[in-house]
């Protein structure tokens, strides 16, 4: 990619559409993935959510926090995510991969919706930079897309397509696991055995979980 697609095209209200008009089936994906965060959540817990966008997950979330931050590469993201109104909440214009916050600071990080692939960056970093700031003991979530739920992805981003939020899907280049647009998009799909990959480079616990057949998440113990 020659630049940012979720900083540069897809953001702010243009990402919030993206999310308006999902199917159901990909709507209860979402909703399944919120769900599992909720989880593994403390009611006091310090949690940060990486790639906030204009804060969907956020909202869902600042019941169950104690205080939850929120950053995400792109400004006018930022800016629309401040309409959430709960006390709880921070906000802050950040890379993922040289975060601003100190050493052992959260209970929970949270990189879902295949943020892991999104964000174009070295994903051995993005762990690693995670698990500096996460507390012994605390968690790390990210998620890719499970295998299963390829045919409702792809539909989605057809759907973003045909309203003018993503360009034309190039299906030459486009197959199971990889969506590619012909205006410079392009996401992948993080395996099982991906995770197992990038975190073998870390001394930390992990588990795998496929979550309602449309998630597939590592959770990483500090």
């Amino acid at each position: 990619m020659s630049f940012d697609y979720y900083k540069e095209k897809l953001s702010a209200e243009r990402l919030r559409q993206a999310y308006e008009i999902a199917p159901p089936r990909v709507r209860q994906y979402l909703r399944s993935e919120i769900e599992f965060v909720k989880s593994r959540m403390n009611p006091h817990d310090t949690v940060v959510e990486l790639g906030c966008g204009f804060g969907r997950v956020l909202l869902a979330l600042a019941d169950h926090a104690g205080i939850l931050y929120g950053i995400d590469n792109s400004p006018t993201s930022i800016r629309l995510a401040k309409q959430i109104h709960a006390d709880n909440v921070r906000l802050a214009v950040m890379d993922a991969v040289a975060m601003a916050f100190a050493d052992k600071v959260f209970d929970l990080v949270v990189c879902i919706q295949n943020g892991i692939s999104a964000f174009h960056v070295d994903p051995v970093q993005l762990v690693r930079e995670s698990l500096r700031i996460t507390r012994p003991g605390g968690r790390v979530l990210l998620s890719s897309y499970s295998d299963k739920f390829w045919a409702d992805r792809l539909k989605w981003f057809e759907l973003q397509a045909q309203h003018g939020l993503h360009g034309e899907i190039d299906y030459e280049a486009t197959r199971p696991g990889r969506i590619v647009s012909r205006d410079g998009f392009f996401g992948t799909t993080y395996s099982a055995d991906d995770f197992r990959k990038i975190v073998s480079n870390f001394t930390a616990a992990y588990a795998i979980h496929e979550i309602d057949e449309s998630s597939l998440f590592c959770e990483i113990v500090t």
